[in-house]
Order: structure tokens, then sequence, then C-alpha cells
């Protein structure tokens, strides 16, 4: 069988790195109950453990995304140079300023500045970790908004919240970045103070360069295109990241690709468009996922090769003949073209560029082969590290 990959796709695809999250390894449940599980680190060292074997196994993970508080250590050198031993560095860090009593009202867009204090003050701590860990973003996402009409002042936060971005976007150094992540509603129901892509826009585009867009393919209502917005950004200069993750109703933090195999076919499509693989990108990749039924090692070597197959995919398209037809408003055509890439086979392809890296064949099966789980499983009982909705 003939290689359907071109050798300028397979290099492509060498560019492709997707940094998995911390949290995804720990306890993690629904929004009723967080469930334990065999094998669950103790410790961020043992987090960072597991999303190597992923990397060793996939060869797509090269980077560790934390989360503090819940990936606070004493030494983050020392957790860096952990990182790297196992083959892997330490990507974006997010903050947090959703389980503290006194950011139920806000954080960065209270009305009291002793609040505002403490969550602009953390987010600068969170600078501090990126200047030990040599991370390059921080990645900031608000539950913050308001549940009734009249309960707060909206325009009032909008100004609150430019305030205190400017102070933290200040702080940066060097080719550090930060990303501002939308959510169109949880746990704020009537408004929330970053709700699209628009805002996120708006309020980074008047901080500066380093300043973008964060991209969680959950964060949106039924039916919205997103990978239009993908090319909006990638046209602006403004998205900086990506969460990848599947939904069918709302923010479900499903293993990315599972629920609609077509959108994430179509959004690699436009990263691929827009210049988002090619060797300068700004664009950091990474997974942001729940594993709350599922073997959470197996769930994020599983995210990672459907992010990989789309991508290989999507680069099959023919841009000539695609152009053509839409030049010369063949509708039907255009779209054979666009679907033809996206129902070609490119397992076997990718196998072969697996085996030609060292890397196993199939990794979901490799892993489930290994002594791996059973080993954690022994060594770590008790373990209850966070992870989403712990």
């Amino acid at each position: 069988m003939s290689s359907k990959l071109s050798q300028e796709h397979l290099q492509i695809l060498d560019r492709l790195a997707i940094e998995v999250p911390s949290w995804a390894y720990g306890n993690s449940g629904t929004r009723f109950k967080v469930y334990s599980t065999p094998g669950t680190p103790r410790d961020p060292f043992e987090k960072i453990a597991d999303a190597a074997e992923v990397n060793r196994l996939t060869g797509l993970a090269p980077a560790v995304a934390l989360h503090i508080p819940w990936d606070k250590v004493e030494d983050f050198s020392a957790l860096r140079e952990y990182a790297q031993d196992l083959g892997v560095k330490l990507g974006t860090i997010n903050s947090n300023t959703f389980q503290d009593d006194d950011y139920k009202f806000g954080a960065l867009t209270h009305e009291d500045p002793k609040v505002r204090r403490k969550a602009i003050d953390h987010h600068l701590e969170c600078i501090d970790v990126m200047d030990a860990t040599g991370s390059q973003d921080l990645k900031i996402w608000l539950a913050e908004g308001s549940n009734y009409p009249g309960q707060a002042d909206m325009r009032g936060r909008q100004d609150r919240l430019a305030d205190s971005l400017a102070e933290i976007y200040a702080r940066l150094t060097g080719e550090q970045r930060m990303v501002l992540e939308y959510k169109f509603f949880e746990p704020s129901f009537y408004h929330t103070d970053v709700p699209d892509w628009g805002t996120s826009y708006a309020q980074v585009s008047a901080l500066g360069e380093r300043a973008m867009v964060c991209l969680d393919t959950g964060h949106h209502a039924p039916g919205t295109n997103i990978e239009f917005i993908v090319m909006q950004l990638l046209r602006l200069g403004k998205l900086g990241s990506f969460d990848f993750n599947s939904r069918f109703y709302a923010d479900d933090d499903l293993i990315v690709g599972s629920a609609d195999p077509y959108q994430l076919f179509r959004i690699m499509a436009e990263v691929i468009r827009g210049g988002g693989l090619e060797a300068d990108t700004p664009i950091a990749f990474m997974l942001d996922q729940c594993h709350n039924v599922e073997n959470k090692i197996l769930g994020q070597i599983r995210s990672v090769l459907n992010v990989q197959e789309m991508t290989a995919r999507a680069l099959l398209i023919d841009r000539v003949a695609l152009s053509d037809a839409q030049i010369s408003g063949d509708v039907l055509a255009a779209n054979e073209i666009f679907m033809n890439a996206f129902y070609t086979d490119v397992r076997t392809d990718l196998e072969a560029w697996r085996a030609s890296r060292g890397l196993p064949a199939n990794p979901m099966q490799a892993f489930s082969a290994s002594d791996y789980q059973s080993r954690i499983e022994t060594a770590r009982a008790g373990g209850v590290q966070a992870g989403w909705g712990a």
C-alpha cells in the first residue's frame, strides 16, 4: 500500500507538539462526585512521570502544563530538572482564582480592591513560577460573572478586569506571554466576564503583542463554528493557544475528537491554512480534559493520537484543487475535496511514522501491555492529587 502522506506532510507533522495537563492524571469527577482511582499521583513529580510516559509512547507530548496552587512545590527548579531528566519540559502555568471563598463575587473583577489585590498577587506568583520553570505562557481563565440581571455592574467589571490584566501583563519578561481563555457560561449563568473570543480579543489587544487568546474547544454554545473563530484569530495574529477537548452538551472536557472527529478535522484544516503549524508558529497546543471513568494515562494517549490523526488528514486536502473549485463556485466539488481528505485512513502511515522514530506502532496497546499501571498502583497507595472537579 502506497503512503498517503508525503515527506513534506511528515515534516509538518514532526512539528506537532501537544502539552498534556498535570491535572488530567489526578483525581477527578463530575459536578457531583470526585472519584479516586488506583495509581493516582501523590505529588506533582508523579504527575510529570505519568505525562512523560505518554510522551515516551507517542512522541507527541513533550511538555506538561502546571496548575497553581495544585502543583505547588518547594523547589520549582528541582521539578524542572526532574521533568528534563524524563524527557519533557514544563509548559503553560495555569492560575486558579475559582476555589477561594474570597472569589465568590469575582477575583480580577471584584468590587473590593483587597480581593483584586489578592487575585493579582496570585498571578504575579504564577509568573515567579514561570521564571523558575522556564515556562512561556501564563494562562488565565476566570470563573467570574453574575447570575441575575442587576446583580453586577458589567461595564465596571470590564474596566477592573482591564486594570488587573494590565498589572499582570507588565510583570511578564522576555518571551513570556499571557493567554486569556474564554467560556460562554458556568459557573456564572446570567453573564460571564470573559464569555467569548471577542471579549478576550478586546482585552488582550489593549495589552500588547505578548497577550493572546486561548481557545478551549469545549467552551462554546452548541452549533458554534469554532473553525471560523480559529481562522479569525489566526488572521488577526492573536491565537496563542488551544485547550483541546470534546463536548456533547456543555463543557464536558471529554477526549478530544470523541464527540465530533469531523469538527477536530475542520479546526486543524484552518490551523494549517492559517500557518499554525509552520516552524515559527506562536500557537501552544494543549489538552484540557477530565478523565472521570477512563484510565487517565490511556485517555491522554488517545487524545494526542486523535489530534495527530486529524492533523494528518487535514494535510491531505488538495489546496490547489480546492481553491480552483471555490473560485469557480463549484460547491459540490469543493465539498468533495474536503470530505475526501477527512475520510482518508492515515493510521497505517502514522504507524510507520512512529516506527521510524523508535515508537510503538500502537501506543495504546503498548501501554496496556506494559507494567507501568500496575507499578504505580502498587507504589502510590493513597494518592489524592487533584484534577479538575477535585
